[in-house]
């Protein structure tokens, strides 16, 4: 993997990793569109890495929530009242959102990484479009975060577990999951934010064990390193640009660029397919 190709890649896991136009997809369909040779192993090792710069990213932008939540769970727990206050509450919340995804994501491991094809994830960003679009206009827009019951949180779990699939976007799905619930789109993100730490640190810390079993991540480290940076950086960037944007706008720009997206995809495999 050259310099350059960690660059494009690491800006593109930080721009879609929080956007919800899935990271996955675009990581897999962009190389695949330019025709980027990347070794295999160089790839998963800096899918892991540039996974771990926007979860950096991400606990970077939210660390005085994350500390004032730590701190209420503790003294929650100290004073026997897990949920007494609305930040040690929303903590719990997270914790519960987080566990449907996980189950399903150790269960069917082998399942969601064999559809990680083209056609497949095309036809996921397209269906889901739809899915932005209902969300969106079908919601409220009344509730803020302090109204999230223990079913909305499982919902909305539930909802990230959908994100297995490549293509969906795990912002893209928690974000309509919550909007569904009539939660403020500011509010749904924030949700949507704090719920993706833990489950991005577990599979991080899953798939670093097999990065560390590679044989050559000592001669990747350069690539990788600049990977990780800029996944960082412009995923702070994306998180702070998209909770001003969701605060006075909708998410119909989003699904449009799906379409768009997904519709540039398809018109690059036919063009493939009726080469001779």
């Amino acid at each position: 993997m050259t310099i350059i190709q960690a660059t494009l890649l690491g800006l593109i896991q930080g721009l879609t990793e929080f956007l919800p136009i899935s990271s996955t997809a675009h990581l897999i369909l962009v190389p695949w569109l330019f025709n980027m040779q990347v070794d295999e192993s160089a790839r998963f090792a800096f899918d892991v890495l540039v996974q771990l710069g926007t979860l950096v990213a991400v606990v970077v932008y939210f660390v005085k929530d994350l500390w004032q939540i730590a701190q209420a769970m503790w003294v929650g727990i100290r004073v026997a009242d897990p949920f007494g206050t609305e930040a040690a509450r929303l903590g719990w919340l997270v914790i519960a959102a987080t566990i449907p995804a996980a189950i399903i994501g150790v269960l069917l491991k082998d399942f969601f990484e064999s559809l990680h094809q083209s056609p497949a994830i095309i036809a996921q960003i397209l269906i889901f479009a739809a899915v932005l679009f209902a969300a969106e206009h079908f919601s409220k827009h009344e509730r803020d975060l302090g109204a999230l019951t223990w079913r909305d949180a499982i919902l909305i779990g539930c909802t990230q577990a959908l994100a297995l699939l490549p293509g969906i976007s795990r912002s893209a799905a928690t974000l309509s999951g919550g909007l569904l619930l009539n939660l403020k789109r500011p509010a749904a993100a924030k949700f949507s934010f704090l719920m993706s730490i833990p489950i991005m640190l577990g599979a991080s810390l899953l798939a670093l064990k097999d990065l560390i079993d590679l044989p050559n991540t000592r001669a990747l480290l350069p690539p990788l390193a600049i990977g990780f940076v800029v996944a960082a950086v412009v995923g702070f960037g994306s998180i702070h640009w998209l909770l001003g944007y969701l605060a006075k706008r909708s998410m119909d720009i989003f699904a449009w660029y799906r379409i768009g997206f997904g519709l540039l995809c398809l018109v690059v495999v036919y063009l493939r397919s009726s080469q001779p």
